[in-house]
């Protein structure tokens, strides 16, 4: 009987061990995958595209080609526009697509000196994504984050 009770003493302080490694290995899984998803949500890869200074720079350059334009409502803050730029943007179709086609502009939502072109646009938040021809009437437009099929959708016919 002596033999019996200090065994049952050595399984007792073993269950919270058990219990201490189960917490300790959901928060560290918990830990790691919250810092991929927010290096996911915040990385942008550069990109190739050849985006004009500002506003007036791009209509500028738009009434001298004749090409469209692309306005791109944008902020540092909006996780769907970085994700946007990871998987629009940052595609070589796309790229090369708009580069050939259109004389693309982004425009920072939260900078005072494009309210006038939201307040023209009546664009209230970002991301939005707006086509015009060389003078500035809109287009086509798509407000929200948007996939590479249906970003190329929105300039299908506009070329």
């Amino acid at each position: 009987m002596n033999e019996a009770s200090p065994s049952a003493d050595t399984e007792t302080p073993s269950a919270p061990k058990r219990v201490f490694h189960f917490w300790r290995c959901f928060w560290l899984a918990f830990l790691v995958v919250s810092l991929a998803f927010a290096w996911y949500s915040f990385y942008v890869p550069p990109n190739d595209i050849v985006w004009a200074k500002d506003h007036n720079a791009a209509q500028q350059q738009a009434a001298e080609s004749g090409k469209p334009m692309i306005l791109y409502f944008t902020g540092t803050w909006c996780v769907p526009c970085r994700i946007m730029k990871r998987q629009v943007w940052a595609d070589e179709e796309v790229t090369a697509l708009v580069n050939a086609n259109f004389i693309p502009v982004a425009i920072d939502v939260d900078a005072p000196e494009n309210a006038d072109i939201m307040t023209q646009y009546q664009v209230t938040g970002p991301p939005v994504t707006i086509v015009t021809d060389p003078a500035g009437k809109a287009l086509k437009w798509k407000a929200g984050g948007v996939g590479k099929a249906e970003f190329l959708e929105l300039l299908d016919g506009v070329k």
